[in-house]
């Protein structure tokens, strides 16, 4: 009996650590299907990799350099950006599952008299977050720059990953 009780209290002991390993937490918004969390929580055991900022590749060639028209539209420009981002995690063994932060630098579009494409942003962000396929959201900062390094780029992403270590 004593062996046996030695064991159960091992076992539960064994189930409690596991049960209480800190994982990264995602607030949802509430009552939203935005791909973005609220907040996300990332554990004391975690290890984060920051990512520098990723600009889109050129997606007309027959286009002038240096325009948006050369990288396509805000939802062409994001497309390609978190593209080369998920080369760029997969690189260092994560995926987007393990994003817990991105900053999204926008220019003004000229076609949209100089003001950013929010949709656009969003259309494409929506095919990588917050999906069937890849249901965590991130936290998430979009705002309006001047000017980008790349002549032509309307888009810049930078992101924060994070694994948890066992």
């Amino acid at each position: 009996m004593k062996t046996t009780s030695k064991l159960l209290v091992a076992s539960l002991l064994l189930t409690t650590a596991a049960a209480s390993a800190q994982q990264i937490k995602r607030t949802p918004i509430p009552n939203s299907s935005f791909p973005i969390s609220v907040a996300v929580t990332v554990p004391a055991n975690a290890e984060t990799i920051y990512f520098s900022g990723v600009l889109p590749e050129v997606a007309d060639a027959a286009a002038p350099k240096g325009t948006p028209a050369a990288y396509g539209s805000t939802e062409t420009q994001t497309t390609s950006v978190l593209r080369r981002l998920q080369a760029a995690l997969a690189a260092e063994g994560l995926n987007f599952g393990d994003v817990v932060s991105l900053r999204v630098f926008l220019v003004g579009d000229p076609k949209l008299d100089n003001k950013l494409d929010f949709n656009g942003l969003n259309t494409a962000f929506g095919q990588f977050f917050g999906t069937a396929a890849q249901p965590a959201k991130p936290a998430r900062t979009a705002l309006q720059v001047a000017a980008l390094p790349l002549p032509g780029a309307l888009v810049e992403i930078d992101l924060v990953a994070a694994r948890v270590k066992p």
